[in-house]
């Protein structure tokens, strides 16, 4: 089956962007040259610039100076496409909680070793600020500043597919729901880990920041009680946790 003109003109546009064809800040051509280049209606190159502005590969500005542009690609806009894929594999029950602390480990340990060779003074402060006190914040706050600090961590890495794949991690476990019930003393942990955390960035320590990065995600799965593996025969067994999420 043909696939709609719109959507056969988006698939066009959309290989010349990734291909690098198309940078990011270039002009597309205008509507008028779209229509004759593709031989379709100006309807159907609307429709296809705004399938293209969904994925947050194009922007369009109106005005004298306007036109449609290759946009430039950041993680938050595309970490959105994973969070939708991730969502629909947690309920399929495709993604628990082990598959998503396995891929934290994965990431957030040697992400946190690199923050602590690259790190710039702006991204320290961007770090330091997404600490929070347990004593008085709320859960909501707390949550904020709980992925805030990771992605701050992630940003200081240096390397932006660590910062998209950290993104979708948080934004897809970090539900005030699955966690009112792990109680103040957790949140205490968690903020003693992540100052921990900062002060071996901060002294430009990588192994000592990938221990305290891999300290904190133990605190993690012991709280949520997830059970990873047979220590007899190393099979991986049914992940069990206390909350639906994971921090």
């Amino acid at each position: 089956m043909r696939a709609p003109a719109y959507r056969a003109l988006a698939d066009t546009l959309r290989a010349q962007i990734t291909s690098g064809r198309l940078r990011p800040g270039d002009r597309l051509p205008t509507e008028p040259q779209l229509c004759r280049s593709a031989g379709v209606s100006r309807s159907t190159v609307r429709e296809a610039l705004r399938l293209l502005a969904s994925e947050h590969l194009v922007i369009t500005v109106r005005g004298v100076a306007g036109g449609s542009f290759v946009a430039h690609p950041s993680p938050a806009q595309l970490g959105e496409s994973l969070c939708t894929g991730i969502r629909l594999w947690q309920a399929n029950s495709l993604v628990n909680a082990e598959s998503l602390l396995e891929v934290r480990a994965m990431v957030e340990v040697p992400a946190t070793a690199l923050a602590a060779q690259r790190r710039t003074d702006r991204q320290l402060e961007a770090i330091a600020a997404a600490l929070f006190d347990p004593w008085t914040a709320g859960t909501v706050e707390m949550l904020a500043a709980h992925r805030a600090f990771h992605m701050a961590i992630a940003a200081a890495s240096g390397n932006p597919l660590l910062e998209l794949v950290t993104l979708p991690l948080h934004a897809v476990t970090d539900d005030v729901r699955m966690v009112e019930d792990l109680g103040r003393e957790f949140w205490v942990r968690v903020d003693a880990e992540h100052r921990q955390i900062l002060a071996a960035v901060t002294a430009g320590q990588p192994e000592e920041a990938r221990a305290a990065a891999e300290a904190h995600l133990l605190q993690v799965r012991r709280a949520l009680r997830v059970e990873t593996a047979n220590p007899v025969v190393g099979e991986a067994a049914p992940a069990r946790m206390t909350a639906e999420s994971v921090l």
